[in-house]
């Protein structure tokens, strides 16, 4: 779930209105694993928990969203409770999930099972006031493709990017699993993402990245079954 959450803000930082709600709102440059804690909590809730426990934290992240705005550094406003902006937030998130799940855990997941998972994201998306919202793995994509002209770097996404990809410092283990982890999730990014992010992929070191982190995960399902 890191992999697929780490993946999915770098996507969503390209966004230069997403991009300034993070950086006029929130303490990343503090807390940004605490971000990438609340996000996967987020996802848990309303994918594995009860009714009541979703509804919950969607009615938190609304009433946060409703209270935060500013202006982009071009003059125009912007508001966090943007159904656009939401649906940019939405589909990065699905798509990077998606893709973590589908390379680390079910390669082989049929079609048929991955439009019906965007048919159920939707609902959470819906809920929390995005739109457009796709509801297959196709809309997905196209969705993406629609967004691409309005996305943009520039030093503060530069910034946000070294925090996400920040390494541990102290602990060797850990700095080497983040390292890891880190490279999975830009081994996630769509090519056009790495290239505007400036972040490299090289082709010869890619089965090493998928073969550990593949090593990583199965580990960590077996100590918790």
């Amino acid at each position: 779930m890191l992999v697929g959450g780490i993946s999915s803000l770098l996507l969503q930082m390209l966004h230069p209105a997403v991009l300034a709600g993070v950086w006029d709102h929130s303490n990343f440059r503090t807390d940004m694993h605490g971000r990438l804690r609340r996000t996967a909590r987020f996802i848990a809730l309303t994918t594995y928990g009860g009714r009541e426990e979703a509804e919950a934290v969607i009615a938190r992240v609304r009433h946060i969203h409703d209270r935060l705005g500013g202006i982009l550094p071009d003059g125009k406003p912007y508001a966090a409770n943007d159904p656009a902006l939401l649906a940019w937030v939405h589909v990065t998130e699905a798509i990077s999930f998606l893709n973590a799940w589908r390379r680390y855990v079910e390669p082989g997941m049929p079609l048929a099972e991955q439009d019906r998972y965007f048919a159920e994201m939707a609902q959470v998306a819906r809920a929390l006031g995005a739109a457009p919202v796709p509801f297959d793995r196709a809309g997905a994509r196209r969705l993406v493709d629609a967004y691409r002209p309005q996305l943009r770097t520039d030093a503060r996404t530069r910034e946000v990017r070294d925090l996400v990809l920040k390494g541990a410092q102290a602990d060797l283990l850990a700095a080497g699993l983040q390292a890891l982890g880190n490279q999975a999730a830009i081994d996630l990014l769509p090519d056009w993402a790495r290239r505007m992010h400036g972040l490299p992929n090289p082709l010869v070191a890619r089965p090493l990245v998928r073969a550990g982190t593949l090593g990583v995960a199965q580990a960590l399902r077996w100590a918790f079954r």
